[in-house]
């Protein structure tokens, strides 16, 4: 049986090194910008100031921006009581203050967890993932959202969601903003066309590495969801059950896909290469990875 706790260790090792290439890959680019346009970097500094701020109101109020959207009530005791024990004993024992229950009036079984740090932390089930799942099922699920809120995920992904939008606006800036002609001369061809399609494509580079970087914190809270509840069956049961589950979550919109614990999306035939652009690794990966800890 694999080391549950090297494999925590491992996947929270793969996740800040790729944090560490994107400040690198953001970094170039104001550098090749700043060059380009004849600037200076200056103005790279001013992006990263107003994308912060924005990021830092969306990340304080997120709980209720991502419950409103998912149309989410209040969870009560008397009516969803496996839901809330199960919550309340895993808290415990992850050392955790007992988040908000919320419930999402949907049949298709899904669930998701928000909110800026421990105090402020929810977690979301559909009715559907209350009513397909037992006990055990649900407690893997439980202990993978409880997870993401003690490795503190939500403020890693609000991080990378700053550098993200700071590349949003420096693609932005050189849309509406051309060089002047003597700086065009004095960067050269070369570098007008390297910093033309650098700028075309940054967007996307900067999207992909933001999706890698959702996938490799999904394989982390499975780890630490076996860790947490001992029993990794649980979980590779649940995520069996939530994929095989032909109906999407109709409260799922695209800026909150990435938060639920298996993609709330129907299935598609797109191309292959298009998994480039999902939130969540492959199911199948995800309980490879677990088996593994049996």
């Amino acid at each position: 049986m694999a080391n549950i706790y090297s494999s925590v260790a491992a996947n929270k090792r793969k996740s800040f090194l790729v944090i560490f290439f994107f400040i690198v890959f953001i970094t170039f680019l104001g550098w090749v910008i700043g060059e380009w346009m004849g600037y200076g970097t200056g103005f790279v500094g001013m992006a990263l100031i107003i994308s912060g701020i924005t990021s830092f109101f969306s990340f304080w109020y997120s709980d209720k921006i991502v419950l409103a959207l998912s149309n989410a009530k209040q969870a009560n005791k008397n009516e969803f009581f496996d839901f809330y024990t199960v919550t309340e004993n895993l808290a415990m024992s992850a050392q955790l203050p007992m988040p908000r229950l919320y419930v999402i009036a949907d049949p298709s079984p899904n669930a998701f967890a928000t909110g800026r740090d421990y105090n402020h932390a929810v977690v979301c089930a559909t009715t559907g993932l209350l009513d397909k799942l037992n006990r055990t099922e649900l407690e893997g699920v439980v202990g993978h959202e409880l997870s993401h809120i003690k490795n503190y995920d939500m403020l890693l992904m609000s991080i990378v969601a700053i550098l993200v939008g700071m590349v949003a606006l420096l693609a932005d800036w050189i849309y509406w903003t051309r060089p002047r002609k003597r700086d065009r001369e004095e960067s050269g061809n070369f570098m007008a066309i390297f910093g033309f399609v650098l700028i075309i494509l940054s967007p996307i580079i900067a999207q992909l590495i933001q999706l890698a970087i959702s996938r490799q914190r999904e394989f982390l809270a499975d780890a630490s969801s076996a860790k947490l509840t001992r029993q990794p069956s649980g979980l590779i049961s649940a995520l069996k059950k939530i994929s095989s589950d032909p109906l999407p979550v109709e409260e799922a919109k695209n800026a909150t896909a990435h938060l639920y614990i298996v993609n709330p999306f129907k299935k598609s035939f797109a191309p292959k290469f298009s998994n480039l652009f999902n939130t969540h690794p492959p199911v199948e990966k995800r309980i490879k990875a677990l088996e593994k800890l049996i």
